[in-house]
């Protein structure tokens, strides 16, 4: 009541809130950034707190990044990769005012002005590059950019969303104090936009969101209901997704799957027979969960999430939990069995 008040008082013009307004707006930036996004970029948006997330706090990045970068980035995610999609168009928690209470809060850490490199225009050959990028750039972002040991710079959503301004940028300065190295100093100007045009030509169009919610009951949790219970050391924390699969198929053991992504990444694609169990919200399926069952949780970091929901099963009493190794990922690269949509 009070911010509409506001409004009305200032007559939707541009007029400064209230600093009670601007309290509780933080504080809700705050609550919503530690519950669903910290777990991979840290506490304080340093980066690299689960699977080399970048570092959102980080004075280049958010002096380069557009808000319809932030806004796209929050509500769409990076399909196919541990960034989820956290938007309610993506089957994720966040309505449009959380997301802008979310970026607004990603934007109280910015200490450099921001810059628009928008209008910045690059003319290169991709061929050029080609020698250039698979010497400095193929190990950490993969042959095509499709990611490896860091982010993926071939995502359909990430090319969507910058320019080739901010590529540029991104290459001539890196991102000081982390594993991206500066290139200006390295390469002629014309090799730094022969990088941009190589980068670019990977960019496919984004696909369709799937704003779904997960659904499941307790008949459909068990695997092999009627089968003996897998002979698994209660002292082990992992399970290897060659064990998993083979104690599923082959020895036709009885258990569960739990997916602890965001439910937009169960949506796109999860394990054969696995539940949705977002890490954030563990406590709200407790009850449906058997405790003489072996629960078995995965996500794609491969440990963070699935780690986190891991966690909080056995703070509850749950000690038949294990999480799987590899995770999601490796368990598609081996061609076992996935599927899309909200049912398991």
């Amino acid at each position: 009541m009070m911010r509409w008040a506001w409004l009305l008082s200032c007559g939707l013009l541009a007029c400064s809130p209230p600093p009670e307004a601007t309290s509780s707006a933080s504080q809700e930036g705050a609550a919503l950034y530690q519950r669903y996004c910290a777990l991979c970029h840290g506490a304080d948006g340093q980066g690299y707190a689960a699977d080399n997330a970048n570092a959102l706090a980080h004075p280049q990045f958010l002096s380069t990044a557009t808000d319809e970068l932030l806004r796209r980035a929050i509500v769409r995610g990076r399909p196919g990769t541990p960034m989820s999609a956290w938007g309610r168009e993506a089957g994720g928690p966040l309505d449009n005012e959380q997301v802008e209470t979310l970026m607004r809060y990603l934007r109280g850490w910015q200490t450099v002005p921001s810059v628009d490199l928008s209008s910045i225009q690059v003319n290169g050959v991709a061929m050029r590059a080609q020698v250039f990028y698979e010497a400095k750039c193929q190990g950490c972002h993969g042959a095509k950019g499709q990611g490896g040991e860091f982010l993926s710079i071939a995502n359909p959503e990430f090319l969507a969303s910058v320019s080739d301004g901010y590529l540029l940028r991104v290459i001539q300065e890196g991102r000081q104090g982390t594993p991206m190295p500066a290139f200006a100093d390295q390469l002629t100007p014309q090799t730094l936009e022969d990088l941009v045009v190589l980068i670019r030509s990977w960019q496919q169009p984004p696909g369709q969101l799937v704003g779904e919610q997960p659904v499941w009951t307790a008949d459909q949790l068990l695997q092999n209901p009627q089968g003996a219970d897998p002979p698994f050391d209660d002292t082990d924390r992992f399970v290897g997704v060659d064990r998993v699969w083979e104690a599923l198929s082959v020895q036709k053991y009885r258990l569960a799957l739990l997916d602890a992504r965001a439910p937009s990444d169960y949506l796109q694609e999860h394990i054969a027979g696995a539940v949705s169990i977002p890490f954030y919200e563990t406590e709200k399926h407790l009850e449906k969960l058997p405790r003489d069952v072996w629960l078995i949780t995965y996500c794609g970091c491969p440990h963070a999430a699935s780690g986190t929901v891991a966690d909080a099963l056995k703070a509850q009493g749950f000690t038949r939990v294990r999480v799987l190794d590899e995770g999601f990922y490796v368990w598609r690269e081996r061609g076992y069995p996935t599927r899309g949509g909200p049912s398991p």
